[in-house]
């Protein structure tokens, strides 16, 4: 992208107070000079209006009842100007490069999202030494990927780990707002591969604050996942709309059997009709599903766990064998491989060969690989 005239990090706030005045630091203290800072207040009861109105002119400051983050998201973007638009999250802190990184690899016009990952912080915003997300993020044009394999088929950081061409955020927004009240970033990241190119910034642009009170984190599995089914069902219909624009006829249905949610709900409930409360399941899952402790009624332990949380893979097949033997002598009944840990199966094969010698098949299918520790094959 040619130099910008102007950048924009609009900030989402609501009852951030205490972590707000960091957020708004950190955007000023940018060192690409052609950045406008906006504050969106989403109806806080909290002291974030007095935090904000210390900023004066230095910031662009906008007051609405409370509607959430995709009303916020709408309302930041009607009040800036900039050709890159970050959306910080009122409990996050962007490095001071964050923005000349972004405008910099906007590098030609096809590129519509720049991400880069995130340092995680407490809520002291003492590092924890972790990065959010996990992995490698992609770049380039990620449709393919997406028309193979469905949405939520590639890796995204938080809502502060994104910058956005404002073309793009033109066609998109505003966004449906009851629906997003949460997980407006999902929206956003989720249709962007349809409409152009990412680039990626390796090096860490921000802080991630982890506090107890974050949304996503704060509610149980079942209630992401439901959640994540309705969004998912809004986000495949615009995916299909927007396919169609672009002379790929796909039905929105076809897309829904690729979602990561939609496949996870069936999955769960293929999972609960052949394995009956009370019984307790070893669940191999990669630590994707976030399932808590129970999962209706079944008490669900990670392979391989410590202390009751996931510990990572197995050393060997030996150790594979030895721990699913001290799970299963302390009362575990049943050993299920969750997509996408099936890479268990082929890389322990020795292990996968003693359990169809040792244990019945009970359930096989695109998603779900159980096996009844209880009975022999």
């Amino acid at each position: 992208m040619n130099q910008p005239a102007r950048a924009s990090v609009v900030i989402n706030n609501y009852n951030y107070g205490r972590f707000l005045g960091p957020a708004i630091e950190s955007a000023l203290a940018q060192t690409y000079p052609h950045t406008e800072v906006v504050v969106v207040d989403d109806g806080s009861a909290d002291d974030s209006r007095l935090i904000i109105n210390s900023y004066g002119e230095r910031i662009v400051s906008r007051y609405k009842e409370n509607g959430g983050q995709g009303s916020a998201f709408n309302a930041g973007f009607a009040a800036c100007h900039g050709d890159v638009v970050i959306f910080l999250d009122a409990d996050d802190v962007l490095a001071k490069t964050a923005v000349a990184e972004a405008v910099r690899s906007f590098d030609t016009p096809q590129v519509m999202k720049v991400h880069w990952p995130l340092w995680e912080i407490d809520r002291e915003g003492v590092s924890t030494g972790s990065i959010h997300p996990k992995g490698e993020l992609p770049e380039g044009d990620l449709l393919p990927t997406v028309l193979q394999d469905g949405p939520a088929s590639h890796l995204n950081p938080p809502t502060s780990g994104n910058a956005w061409r404002r073309s793009f955020l033109q066609a998109v927004l505003p966004m449906p707002e009851q629906l997003y009240r949460t997980w407006g970033d999902t929206y956003l990241q989720e249709l962007v591969p349809l409409f152009g190119e990412m680039r990626t910034v390796r090096s860490p642009q921000g802080f991630y604050r982890v506090h107890g009170g974050n949304a996503y984190a704060s509610i149980s599995f079942e209630e992401r996942l439901q959640r994540g089914v309705e969004v998912y069902d809004d986000i495949c219909m615009h995916m299909a709309a927007r396919l169609g624009e672009q002379g790929i006829k796909i039905d929105p249905e076809s897309l829904k059997k690729s979602s990561w949610f939609h496949r996870v709900q069936k999955a769960t409930e293929q999972l609960t009709s052949v394995i009956q409360p009370g019984e307790t399941i070893i669940l191999a899952d990669q630590d994707e599903w976030g399932i808590e402790e129970f999962l209706r009624g079944r008490r669900c332990l990670p392979f391989l766990a410590r202390n009751g949380s996931y510990w990572g893979p197995p050393a060997d097949d030996e150790s594979a064998i030895g721990e699913l033997e001290k799970m299963r002598v302390s009362g575990a009944s049943f050993i299920v491989f969750a997509w996408p840990a099936f890479w268990v199966l082929d890389h322990y094969s020795q292990f996968y060969r003693y359990l169809k010698s040792e244990c019945a098949l009970v359930l096989e299918n695109e998603s779900l690989i159980a096996f009844d520790l209880r009975t022999r094959a």
